[in-house]
């Protein structure tokens, strides 16, 4: 294998963990300013700047994603943000500038913008985390807020041509996890053309299949999990995704079918 090149930035993303327990210390203001200004400077799908990021310091807000999330330590976390693709803002510039944001000319609304922006959203929200974790925080994205959107929306007050994106936990490790294994480059990267073969992707993937499953048997002996293509053959069908889906787009205004 071709032996990989070395700095702070390429270490801190080669390295990067999810972090679920976090010492109780707030973040410094020198900390915080400086991981939001490293997300607004991600690139922006024509300038748009149409995603926005909500500070989580209310506590019964945080209690309120917990439960959504099911996944308790997030009420703990020092730092919480929820990342939301945002063409609110934009609409109400355009519409002082007398664009004709109530007719079908409007075009912020169309599956095409929705889709930018919700990378925006996301572009900005890793750019957060990278600099957190080049501080010395840990963090962990959170798609599980979006268990229930509807309450989401609700929560956070979210008007007309928002949509929830992700969620980001960041604190102080309590924790020191491995990193979770990465499959071979050959199954992600291909030249040219995309290689559809199964024997081949079935053949890559026997060896990582073996990494994964050692990696969960070191975290916790007692409770095994399954290796990654059973693991993966049981997500395919599960049936609890459904409500996650974009069905509350369109009573936030969006038309994904045009």
């Amino acid at each position: 294998m071709t032996e990989l090149l070395h700095n702070d930035t390429v270490d801190v993303l080669l390295n990067r963990r999810s972090i679920r327990a976090f010492r109780p210390e707030p973040l410094s203001p020198e900390m915080t300013a400086t991981i939001e200004s490293a997300a607004q400077h991600v690139a922006s799908s024509q300038y748009l700047n149409d995603w926005s990021a909500i500070r989580v310091v209310d506590q019964s807000l945080k209690d309120d994603l917990a439960a959504i999330a099911k996944q308790p330590y997030i009420a703990q976390a020092p730092a919480l943000y929820v990342f939301v693709l945002d063409e609110y803002r934009n609409m109400v510039i355009a519409r002082k500038q007398g664009g004709a944001v109530d007719s079908d000319a409007f075009t912020l609304k169309n599956s095409y913008r929705f889709t930018q922006a919700q990378n925006d959203a996301v572009l900005a929200l890793h750019a957060m985390e990278t600099a957190a974790e080049s501080l010395g925080l840990g963090c962990v994205i959170l798609g599980s807020i979006l268990n229930d959107i509807p309450r989401l929306i609700e929560l956070f007050h979210l008007p007309k041509y928002t949509y929830p994106v992700l969620g980001l936990a960041i604190g102080k490790p309590a924790q020191e996890p491995e990193v979770k294994p990465r499959m071979g480059a050959d199954l992600q990267f291909f030249d040219n053309r995309y290689n559809d073969d199964p024997s081949f992707i079935m053949r890559n993937i026997a060896e990582f299949n073996e990494e994964v499953h050692q990696y969960y048997d070191l975290r916790d002996p007692n409770t095994p999990l399954p290796t990654y293509d059973a693991q993966i053959a049981k997500k395919a069908v599960a049936g609890e995704v459904l409500g996650r889906g974009l069905e509350h787009a369109a009573k936030q205004g969006f038309e994904l079918n045009r």
